[in-house]
């Protein structure tokens, strides 16, 4: 099941599917399309998944084992590819609390958002050519797009599985935190980024105009939360 919490403007978006390891199922992409839904208008998203084993194992290959045909592969590609699609165009910041190995079809869904945080001793990896297949929900050229072509190819064609702070030295991974507090750690980051600056630097860094971005500035001068936050500035060095 896909558990949907919210709280002060941040969304939590749960997988939680202990007995498969959060793996990916069809219900669970219908589970998905609908938790996206209701959490439209949050200020910050962050997807995570149950326990400390999985973020998402990859796709529920019990299930997608039914699958036999080339419209079928076609038809569920496209399906969850759209779900990831829906997490990157997501208009507020989007982090993947990676609680736990996000292998596969996971790693696809962890590099749809903005901010990966994992917990100490998770693995990544784009493992999917173990199965003599390949990304198909966008993870292959989010990846590119984040270390590079080479490094893309060379860690999703060799399925190679990085540790942790490997990801993080590659900036696959944005932040590494200790297992104890990891919970902690991405609310407060989540909710550190649940505010309208944070969503207009993410609109102006996925590409707009100079025009725009100083439009974008300008409106927030002009707001009421900006003068509220100089008079709290100003009041408290005087």
């Amino acid at each position: 099941m896909v558990e949907v919490e919210l709280d002060s403007g941040v969304a939590v978006i749960t997988v939680n599917r202990p007995h498969a390891r959060n793996a990916i199922g069809l219900d669970t992409m219908a589970e998905l399309e609908e938790a996206l839904d209701a959490v439209e208008g949050a200020d910050a998203l962050v997807i995570t998944g149950a326990g400390d084993r999985a973020f998402v194992s990859g796709g529920d290959l019990k299930e997608l084992a039914a699958l036999r045909t080339h419209e079928e592969a076609a038809a569920m590609a496209w399906r969850m590819r759209r779900v990831c699609d829906r997490i990157a165009a997501f208009p507020a910041p989007v982090v993947a609390a990676l609680n736990g190995h996000a292998l596969g079809g996971g790693a696809e869904v962890a590099v749809a958002a903005d901010i990966r945080v994992a917990a100490e001793g998770i693995r990544l990896g784009f493992t999917q050519v173990n199965l003599a297949i390949m990304p198909a929900w966008g993870g292959a050229e989010r990846l590119a797009a984040l270390v590079g072509r080479g490094r893309a190819l060379l860690l999703a064609g060799a399925g190679r599985v990085l540790e942790a702070a490997e990801a993080e030295r590659i900036g696959l991974v944005d932040e590494v935190l200790p297992r104890a507090s990891f919970d902690e750690g991405w609310r407060l980051l989540a909710r550190s980024l649940a505010n309208r600056p944070a969503r207009e630097i993410k609109r102006v860094i996925g590409g707009t105009s100079a025009e725009e971005a100083v439009n974008a500035f300008a409106g927030l001068w002009v707001a009421d939360e900006h003068w509220q936050a100089v008079d709290a500035v100003t009041n408290r060095k005087a």
